[in-house]
């Protein structure tokens, strides 16, 4: 595991959109794994601001997200397909048909599964996968529970989770209370695994994940079991692992 330490929300987007951009550029038809959140967002920006500088090419990138509300369609400003356009593929060469999202609409739980489970199994893996952490140390929407989740499944999320989304819709009870995610198989299948946290709010989900017990308790714990992890966090979200020594 690598460890940057950065000094604030800006850096981290830079250093993160670094590791990123060099994926692409020494492997142009790269499958890139991509995260929603607010904390990629800076990220995204950095990107798309090198591509209209001419540095980079995603013409030939495949992506592959990590999940998606259950029940919210691809048009829905809420939906993470939305999120992924308004922040990303609309602001690059990205081709549509190279990207994909598990559909949120797909009521058949098992066929949906298996079916993004097949696409990121044809697209030969991911090479990249970009994750953020939840306060509790989910990763994509595998929460805590009582064992890790291997493949593509359906997911209630905790209260704790719909609180955090909560700030995105009308009112708490539009928030959907179920999504399609990645699981934490399919995200240590991955050849490099960049996860980038920024703000106090994330220092004790960061400490636990790479300096505690690997539980399923804590999700993101599983990444102290691969071997190419880059770990992008601020001052603030490395706060306890500082405070304990541990870097």
């Amino acid at each position: 595991m690598r460890i940057y330490q950065v000094k604030d929300y800006k850096e981290m987007s830079r250093k993160a959109a670094n590791i990123i951009s060099a994926q692409v550029i020494m492997k142009p038809d790269a499958v890139l794994g991509l995260a929603t959140g607010s904390t990629p967002i800076g990220t995204y920006r950095q990107l798309t601001e090198w591509y209209q500088k001419g540095d980079l090419d995603f013409s030939e990138v495949r992506s592959v997200n990590l999940d998606e509300y259950k029940g919210l369609s691809a048009d829905n400003d809420q939906s993470y397909a939305y999120f992924m356009g308004a922040n990303l593929f609309d602001h690059v060469n990205i081709k549509p048909e190279n990207t994909h999202i598990p559909n949120g609409l797909n009521e058949d739980i098992e066929g949906e599964c298996k079916r993004y489970d097949a696409v990121i199994s044809a697209l030969g893996g991911v090479d990249l996968q970009l994750l953020g952490i939840g306060n509790n140390g989910h990763i994509g929407f595998n929460e805590p529970g009582e064992a890790f989740q291997t493949g593509t499944h359906c997911v209630k999320l905790t209260e704790n989770t719909i609180a955090a989304n909560a700030r995105f819709f009308a009112s708490m009870d539009d928030v959907p209370k179920f999504a399609y995610t990645m699981g934490v198989g399919n995200i240590m299948q991955a050849r490099a695994i960049l996860l980038v946290a920024s703000g106090e709010a994330k220092a004790e989900a960061v400490y636990n994940s790479f300096f505690g017990p690997v539980t399923p308790r804590v999700p993101a714990s599983i990444l102290q079991f691969h071997q190419n992890v880059y770990l992008v966090a601020d001052e603030a979200a490395l706060s306890l692992c500082r405070a304990n020594h541990c870097i």
